[in-house]
């Protein structure tokens, strides 16, 4: 099954990261295979947090979202820099 991803609510940050990145291809590259492996594997990538929600982390990034499984659908909603 494919999903459809919904960057919208998110979009200003990743923006924000990417231009104040000194890697912005690293970057690029994580916002590329987090839609990559959301797009096919929403429910199987990342870590389960309450309801509908996962945490999915891909360097320099992480990503908070939901699954609408019944519209094949995941919803970014908070998007940050990761420093572990």
């Amino acid at each position: 099954m494919k999903f459809t991803t919904d960057w919208q609510a998110v979009e200003d940050d990743l923006a924000a990261i990417w231009v104040h990145s000194a890697d912005r291809q690293a970057v690029t590259d994580a916002a590329n295979e987090i839609e990559g492996l959301l797009r096919y594997n929403p429910l199987t990538v990342g870590e389960a947090r309450e309801g509908n929600t996962r945490i999915l982390i891909v360097q320099p990034v992480a990503v908070y979202y939901d699954v609408i499984v019944d519209d094949c659908r995941v919803v970014l909603w908070q998007l940050w820099r990761w420093n572990p």
